[in-house]
């Protein structure tokens, strides 16, 4: 029975383990720190059901809390351009590109990023 015990509890680490690495390693990623300082690439899409919607596309530069720069191709997901001078933290993956952003406030952006994107 002891040994019944041990082994599941082996094996419940073991899966959970392994979830948390193939998250980390599919949608995780470095983050890096951008200032927006254009409107962006307006881009309209159909569905196949007739919807239109649109969208903006940014291609900038980011850089790490080292100041390692990077270029970032990722899209605002919204109907208007992202506002201008906003600082986003952005998070990229080396197998999908852009994971995803958030705004973020200047105080909270690393120096080094920050000397850069001044």
């Amino acid at each position: 029975m002891k040994k019944l015990l041990i082994g599941l509890v082996i094996t419940v680490v073991v899966v959970f383990g392994g979830l948390k690495l193939y998250r980390v390693m599919n949608y995780g990623g470095t983050s890096y720190y951008t200032r927006i300082t254009t409107d962006g690439q307006k881009v309209t899409q159909r569905a196949d059901d007739g919807v239109v919607w649109r969208d903006y596309r940014y291609v900038q530069a980011g850089y790490d809390e080292n100041g390692k720069a990077k270029q970032l191709n990722f899209t605002g997901n919204k109907t208007r351009p992202l506002r201008r001078g906003a600082y986003l933290k952005v998070v990229y993956n080396q197998k999908k590109g852009v994971t995803g952003w958030t705004a973020v406030p200047a105080s909270e952006v690393p120096a080094k990023a920050l000397t850069q994107l001044k």
